[in-house]
């Protein structure tokens, strides 16, 4: 069956770093969009980062204008698993963040990891 599993989140103080990692599997990773979203209490999911599908001669990523210089999305093929690189973290970075998957109106998504900014 069809699994993205995040990992990487936790507490943080400001200014920190975490690394997000979503592995997949039961579906073919290389012929997906992936797109990391948080959610944060109170406010609607929104899209962080976005990587395109895998190809071996070119990579095309998107950025939430909050996020961007700061966050990197990344995709390893051989290991089925995208990342998230987060940098200089703020306190409004806190948030459960979600692993995305999607290509031709399907969407997998996983359970979500939490994100704490605080000193």
């Amino acid at each position: 069956q069809v699994q993205l599993v995040e990992s990487g989140g936790g507490l943080v103080q400001p200014g920190g770093s975490l690394r997000l990692s979503c592995a997949a599997s039961g579906f073919t990773f290389n012929d997906y969009v992936m797109n990391w979203y948080r959610q944060a209490p109170g406010k609607e999911r929104e899209l962080v980062a976005r990587i395109n599908a895998y190809s071996n001669t070119y990579s095309v990523t998107n950025y939430a204008d909050s996020v961007k210089g700061r966050f990197a999305i990344s995709r390893d093929a051989a290991k089925n698993t995208v990342y998230l690189q987060m940098n200089s973290l703020k306190p409004e970075d806190t948030a459960i963040y979600y692993c995305n998957a999607f290509r031709n109106h399907i969407n997998y998504w996983g359970q979500g990891t939490q994100v704490t900014v605080s000193s």
